[in-house]
């Protein structure tokens, strides 16, 4: 499982026209799901997240967790991120999970995550617009794999 995780001042997501998930202060996470990914690795990720100081405290100082500074989360599926770029042109997709145990994957994980705090979500396999005002900017990848 891999995240594209930003710390944002406001994030939203519009499907059709209409905006379906907005949050202030908190995480913009782009969420990709690779094949065998599994509720472990859930656990994982979003242990690591809830706890991640990437938030400012007093003295400018990235001391702070999404908790201590009452933030919110807006989790985007994001299939891509499981593609692969090694050979020619073209974006393999080989190594992302099936739409249906990845959906279900990603339900999970926002559940989960939503134990902690509040998170907002795209429409999983939408068209969707993005708008990401990203504070810093402040941009990590976390993979399941490397915890």
């Amino acid at each position: 499982m891999i995240c594209v995780i930003q710390r944002v001042t406001g994030s939203s997501v519009v499907v059709d026209g209409s905006v379906v998930g907005k949050i202030s202060t908190g995480m913009n996470i782009l969420l990709g799901v690779y094949k065998g990914d599994d509720y472990e690795d859930i656990h994982k990720v979003v242990s690591k997240l809830v706890d991640l100081r990437i938030f400012n405290d007093e003295q400018g100082k990235m001391n702070l967790s999404i908790k201590d500074v009452n933030g919110s989360a807006l989790v985007i599926s994001q299939f891509t991120l499981a593609g692969s770029l090694k050979k020619g042109r073209r974006p393999s997709f080989d190594n992302a999970e099936e739409p249906v145990r990845a959906k279900e994957l990603y339900d999970y994980f926002c559940s989960q995550l939503s134990s902690h705090v509040p998170v907002e979500k795209g429409i999983f396999a939408a068209d969707m617009k993005v708008e990401i005002h990203n504070d810093g900017p402040v941009t990590f990848i976390l993979d399941s794999k490397q915890l």
